[in-house]
């Protein structure tokens, strides 16, 4: 029986963790699109902020959240069921990862209320950064869950992380060279 729960949690697990991190991606590009509408005019400004108020709000708190919560409480009751693994080095280092995207997810509803108030002072360019963040750490936690102790350090790995950060830069570039052929456009 014990063995069907642990399997229940760590199924349950991975659907919260999937859930999280397609909110959590979808969230920040809302962010973005958001304070991109800064900038129309003052009635499609109003309509545009009411509209991905509405979106971010029911994003957060109706798929996000839930599904961290129930990925760190899958997580818990997966701990509870093998305590000896808090003494293994990878978890007490994918712990700290996951701290660090669970302050992430929290500095998401900072943005979201200062968006929603009209008060945030972060850029568009500044979210895009950002957006990328729960990418590398999803990269970092699923390295650490499927090679645990044994960290892969060989070219591949770093070939690997080569192709993501060459990635991430070809996503900026693509923002940067859109919001130039944008702006060439409204000079028209």
């Amino acid at each position: 029986m014990a063995a069907e729960a642990y399997l229940w949690f760590k199924s349950l697990h991975i659907i919260g963790i999937i859930v999280w991190f397609a909110g959590l991606f979808y969230l920040v590009r809302l962010f973005i699109y958001h304070e991109e509408s800064k900038n129309m005019d003052n009635e499609l400004k109003i309509a545009f902020n009411k509209q991905y108020t509405l979106m971010e709000k029911r994003l957060a708190n109706i798929i996000t959240t839930p599904g961290m919560i129930l990925a760190l409480s899958m997580a818990i009751c997966m701990v509870i069921m093998q305590p000896s693994w808090l003494s293994e080095k990878w978890l007490q280092i994918k712990i700290s990862f996951v701290l660090g995207l669970v302050i992430y997810h929290s500095y998401c509803y900072k943005i979201m209320y200062s968006l929603q108030n009209g008060t945030s002072t972060i850029s568009a360019k500044s979210l895009r950064l950002l957006n990328e963040l729960p990418t590398l750490l999803l990269f970092i936690i699923v390295l650490l869950v499927i090679f645990k102790n044994n960290f892969p350090t060989s070219i591949a790995t770093w070939s690997v992380v080569g192709l993501i950060i060459f990635m991430l830069a070809s996503i900026q570039l693509y923002a940067k060279i859109r919001k130039k052929n944008e702006n060439s456009l409204s000079n028209e």
